[in-house]
């Protein structure tokens, strides 16, 4: 047995250890160098999480991000001081406010330079206060094990999100006799109040027509499983927001699928919660699609079931919050109105709105330009290519309202989407956790060409790790296209959205990834063929007719943007 003395770092990770965190992402500096090499070469072989070095801190999150989303478990990112800390902010920012349970550990100069004008110091832990459930600097060796693990159980809580701890250099180099301390089991919830699942019951019952809002913190594994046993006793229509995508599987699809919100006021989905009687939201966030857009005229009955209270606002005002375990809950609601039928007149309502969710499907968009691709023929190519275990990560763009509109999944957090932040350069990094995790299954991911350069440095580290990845480009002649053809609807023109050009496929070939391009449409299929066949990463250019856009968002409700 070793008698080496044990460190700080050392204290950093048993905890992580203890909490069954096997997976760390970062870049290492100066300041928290005792970390990384404690995390790469361990004493007497030592269990230690595995260590994924990124090109940038940011992407690193974002990683984090998508592990905590695909897997349940806490996301660990780790940062050297200064600007490493600094590039975490736009990570840290989207996990929380898309329920994703990450922490960082930011490394920070040694104590006695806190106050100082010296290189690299920063208030870290005050920087990341108002955008983490939880932010500390620990001041005291003996405290690392404390408050990493109150760290975790925030950023795991009822409303899941960020959490960040500084550890100041001479904390990680620290002498520590004391040990990691165990896991402690998270408090758990049972089922919101029985009276009000009674009352629920009732009103369910009454109503001509209850829809469900199903949303990010409804799309775990347990809620979606619930909710499927009570769809299969009992007919009720479920619209998706873009992260509770997939919520609805291939069986029930037919019969409770109307659709899925959280970008223009003009889909299915918007035009049932309209005319539904009882809004009942499931684990349903406001920053996913603001009620002011599905709840115009703010006159709809609104029920709450969630695991935090709801952001009570001007067009959300619930009659009642069920708050608990939204799986629970649900499973006790089935047993109440397990005999309920919608009225037929509701019935013949939804088949209308069925009519139309299939009318949407197969939209009649002017043609694309012959030497371009329309969005939806590269849609209907990439649903033809994908099966329901692969995971789709999007980024943000054009591309991504095409996506959230059209693109089908049926199995929950199989589709990612960043609908909190809209932040770019997600996708690639996204798509890299998850082949990490779900390896054997491609894992795809679509981004515009400006958010691809966001994060295509990391292109090199999928090779590194050989990761089979699929990425496809949609390539509008080199803009920020989502901001350009918002302009042009609002001024007539566009600004500010021109980028400088760069040769995709030369950028994936010089980081060792596969590089395709589809040069004309009629080419389309048969590079997606190669694309999926093929082992380790794939970048796919493919040039997009975004003209289409603006029929995209035609036909709005109430006829505002």
């Amino acid at each position: 047995m070793s008698t080496e003395n044990k460190y700080g770092a050392d204290i950093v990770i048993d905890t992580l250890n203890n909490h069954d965190l096997d997976l760390v992402f970062g870049i290492p500096g100066a300041k928290i160098d005792r970390l990384f090499n404690e995390l790469e070469n361990p004493v007497d072989h030592k269990k230690t999480p595995r260590l994924v070095v990124t090109r940038h801190e940011q992407n690193a999150v974002f990683m984090a991000q998508a592990f905590a989303r695909i897997t349940g478990k806490t996301g660990v990112v780790v940062a050297t001081s200064g600007p490493g800390v600094g590039n975490l902010v736009s990570g840290m920012m989207t996990a929380n406010a898309e329920n994703d349970p990450v922490l960082a550990i930011g490394g920070q100069v040694p104590r006695r330079d806190l106050y100082r004008l010296t290189h690299q110091s920063t208030a870290s832990a005050t920087l990341f206060e108002p955008i983490t459930n939880y932010s500390v600097e620990i001041q005291d060796e003996n405290n690392i094990s404390e408050l990493i693990s109150n760290a975790i159980a925030a950023a795991n809580g009822p409303k899941p999100g960020a959490a960040f701890v500084s550890l100041p250099q001479d904390i990680d180099d620290a002498i520590v006799t004391t040990s990691a301390l165990p896991k402690v089991q998270p408090a758990r919830f049972g089922a919101a109040s029985l009276a009000d699942i009674d009352w629920l019951a009732e009103q369910i019952e009454k109503a001509k027509l209850p829809v469900l809002l199903v949303g990010a913190r409804g799309s775990d594994d347990q809620t979606a499983s619930a909710l499927h046993s009570l769809l299969e006793r009992v007919t009720l229509p479920v619209v998706e927001t873009y992260q509770g995508a997939g919520v609805i599987s291939r069986d029930l699809e037919e019969q409770s699928f109307f659709g899925r919100i959280g970008f223009f006021r003009n889909q299915v989905g918007d035009q049932l919660l309209a005319e539904s009687d009882l809004v009942i939201t499931v684990g349903y966030d406001a920053i996913e699609y603001e009620p002011r857009n599905w709840n115009r005229h703010a006159d709809l009955r609104i029920v709450a079931l969630d695991t935090v209270q709801v952001q009570i606002d001007n067009h959300f005002t619930p009659e009642r919050q069920l708050i608990g375990d939204l799986g629970a809950t649900l499973t006790l609601l089935r047993d109440q109105i397990n005999d309920y039928k919608l009225p037929n007149a509701s019935q013949d309502k939804l088949m209308a709105y069925k009519e139309a969710l299939h009318d949407a499907d197969t939209p009649k968009y002017s043609p694309a330009q012959s030497n371009l691709n329309h969005p939806l023929n590269i849609i209907k190519s990439l649903q033809a290519h994908m099966t329901d275990e692969m995971t789709l990560s999007s980024d943000i763009g054009s591309h991504y309202l095409w996506l959230g509109r059209h693109f089908k999944s049926y199995v929950p957090r199989h589709f990612l989407i960043s609908n909190g932040m809209q932040t770019l350069g997600v996708g690639l990094p996204w798509a890299m956790a998850a082949a990490m995790v779900r390896p054997n299954a491609k894992s795809v991911s679509v981004s515009g060409d400006g958010g691809f350069f966001f994060s295509g440095v990391e292109l090199a580290t999928a090779v590194q790790m050989k990761l089979n990845t699929v990425h496809l480009v949609w390539q509008d002649q080199h803009h920020y296209n989502m901001v350009k053809f918002q302009e042009e609807l609002k001024y007539g023109q566009d600004a500010g959205v021109q980028l400088a050009p760069l040769d995709i496929v030369k950028f994936a070939e010089a980081a060792g990834a596969k590089g395709l391009r589809v040069d004309n449409p009629s080419q389309l299929d048969r590079v997606m063929d190669e694309a999926f066949a093929a082992t380790g990463p794939v970048v796919v250019e493919i040039p997009v007719d975004y003209s289409h856009n603006a029929e995209l968002m035609s036909q709005l409700i109430d006829s505002e943007l």
